[in-house]
């Protein structure tokens, strides 16, 4: 008992930290006899600015800029829509081109490769440089931890990706789950996919069965039960729910009842579905009115060149993918529902950002059901084209269903399709394709324009300063006692109710996987990398790529964004001073944020092959 008092004592006659918060000093005086001492109240936790609002953060998965109906798309999200009719949509907003960097960069406010987050978290691509480790350290913060320290409690349901491989197991260390990074409750899965039915998932801190539902039910139904519990035990304590889904990555699996719904509505094929969808954006006013539509990438076929037997199984991928994005609306729509019945929507921000990238090129040439054709890597290439063009067909009644693979996905078609009005697809950082995504913005206790449409640049990194000035909750300095690096991104709420204010963001970098971009105040300088998967989607067959990793020999484009917002017209060799100064500008942010050393397909390629043959000694 004397140990438990002196050690009290100690404590008191220390220093003190609130929650997330910096060191705060004990000012009072202590004597023998309380009646001779003097108190002094320590702040060990804060609570959020009277008023705040309930903050909902909804990302999509491999979600192109032409598929919604909110942006002119052709598969039917009606509350994505409402939110959008009630809200603003961001046609200029930008994401860095795969799932685990824009997570990170989502999260912490910073650019991906600051955090080392260049790629993925190791076992997955990564390497041993600052870029891309993989492991997000306390000193870059997440916005869930800032609103955790300052009053919030804090949800994840759905996709994680951002905990190295070795981190998985239910022994820990937890550092780099959810629950380590500012999550109070979450119900996720940790990798970069999971089959819909048969789940891979953690409850706080360890792997969890499920009843076999639909993981977007799942995720819904825990994301409402955490809504509904903290309303019962805290009914003016606001929450921040981070609800990752999925959808639409693969595998595309949903229930025949959505799937159906589009029976038929793609028989046209992705021509005609790219036409269609580039009118409906220019009547919603989510392109330029004067915009052109790209042509059909090189790659692909005409859909007036494909077989009877193509167009049967390309148009079942496609209705597929439309139930499964219809569905993931349907869940959402639950969720906005439970808000508005319990009196809470109205105080309550809405992010939605459709897609993590742009639409998926890794369902390659005919789309993959219950077998991979391998050709993301180059290593194998088990059939040829034309077989398994044949098995594809084959599988017309398992698309979409309980036995295909985790890699299960749509055609390179749709993918372009469903990128209207954009070139090249995710991972392809160099163009707009991967990185420019819809973001929808609903907070009917602020907004005033219903329905407004918003053009300023913005980025990813920028979410997090937004949600901390919509909140009122200052960066914190320090968060579990570890001082804090600086956020990149820049808020968005000063063009909430001012159309017209000109972009804070004002210049940016992207780079995956070699492919590279740098944007200073509407022009763009970009270089493909080469060979990257998009070369390697056309493989299928006989040919193997051949790898040569010297960047110094890709070639740079230039763009004017502000009036050739999709990239069609190249002005390099117009304008070579204002390409030389972009490049020299994009080699600073890549020593500013650990870019280098680029980081590409055939680096890992040459990582496995060298990790395998040790592991054969």
């Amino acid at each position: 008992m004397k140990k438990r008092l002196l050690l009290s004592s100690m404590l008191l006659l220390g220093t003190f930290v609130s929650q997330g918060q910096q060191t705060q000093e004990w000012k009072g005086r202590i004597a023998k006899n309380a009646s001779e001492s003097i108190p002094y109240k320590l702040e060990f936790t804060k609570t959020a600015p009277a008023g705040a609002p309930n903050v909902v953060l909804i990302l999509l998965d491999d979600v192109g800029y032409g598929a919604i109906s909110a942006f002119g798309g052709l598969i039917n999200t009606p509350n994505l829509d409402a939110l959008a009719d009630n809200g603003l949509r961001y046609t200029n907003f930008h994401t860095t081109g795969i799932c685990s960097p824009t997570r990170a960069a989502l999260l912490t406010g910073r650019n991906h490769h600051a955090v080392g987050m260049g790629l993925f978290p190791p076992p997955f691509i990564s390497a041993d440089f600052p870029g891309y480790n993989g492991y997000i350290q306390p000193e870059n913060g997440t916005i869930a931890e800032a609103l955790q320290a300052n009053g919030y409690n804090t949800y994840h349901v759905g996709k994680w990706h951002l905990t190295p491989g070795s981190e998985y197991s239910d022994l820990g260390p937890f550092l780099r789950w959810p629950s380590g990074k500012g999550f109070d409750h979450n119900l996720s899965f940790l990798g970069g996919a999971t089959d819909q039915y048969k789940l891979d998932l953690v409850e706080d801190n360890k792997h969890v069965k499920t009843d076999g539902s639909h993981l977007n039910k799942i995720i819904t139904d825990k994301a409402i039960s955490y809504i509904t519990r903290q309303k019962e035990l805290a009914p003016d304590k606001p929450f921040f729910l981070y609800y990752a889904t999925g959808a639409a990555h693969a595998p595309h699996q949903v229930a025949k009842e959505w799937s159906d719904k589009y029976k038929g509505r793609f028989d046209a094929g992705w021509d005609v579905y790219r036409e269609t969808v580039f009118a409906n954006q220019k009547r919603l006013g989510v392109i330029p009115a004067n915009a052109k539509l790209p042509e059909r990438n090189s790659l692909l076929k005409a859909w007036k060149d494909l077989s009877p037997e193509e167009k049967k199984v390309n148009a079942r991928f496609m209705e597929v993918y439309a139930g499964f994005l219809e569905y993931t609306d349907y869940e959402i729509g639950r969720l906005i529902t439970h808000l508005k019945t319990t009196g809470q929507f109205d105080n309550t921000v809405f992010l939605v950002i459709v897609g993590d990238n742009g639409a998926s090129k890794e369902g390659t040439e005919y789309g993959v059901t219950t077998q991979n054709p391998n050709v993301t890597t180059g290593l194998t290439n088990p059939m040829t084209r034309e077989d398994y063009k044949k098995f594809i067909q084959s599988e017309y009644d398992k698309i979409g269903g309980k036995e295909v693979i985790t890699a299960a996905n749509y055609p390179l078609g749709w993918a372009q399709a469903t990128n209207t009005p954009f070139k090249f697809w995710k991972q392809d950082a160099n163009a707009e394709g991967a990185t420019h995504n819809p973001l929808i913005v609903s907070y009917p206790k602020l907004i005033k324009e219903k329905g407004g449409i918003r053009n300023q640049y913005s980025h990813v990194i920028d979410i997090y300063p937004t949600i901390l000035e919509l909140t009122g909750i200052p960066q914190p300095d320090k968060i579990k006692h570890v001082e804090q690096k600086p956020l990149h991104g820049t808020s968005l709420v000063y063009s909430i109710n001012d159309k017209n204010a000109p972009s804070t963001h004002t210049q940016q970098y992207y780079t995956i996987f070699g492919n590279r971009a740098i944007v200073k105040d509407g022009w763009k300088a970009s270089a493909a990398h080469h060979p990257n998967p998009l070369d390697l989607a056309s493989y299928l067959g006989e040919t193997k790529p051949v790898f040569e990793n010297n960047a110094d020999k890709d070639i740079w484009e230039l763009y004017n964004l502000n009036e050739d917002f999709n990239e069609r017209v190249d002005l390099a060799k117009k304008y070579p001073e204002k390409l030389k100064e972009l490049k020299a500008m994009f080699d600073e942010e890549a020593e500013k944020y650990n870019v280098y050393p680029l980081i590409d397909i055939e680096y890992y390629i040459k990582q496995v092959i060298k990790t395998t043959a040790e592991q054969t000694k």
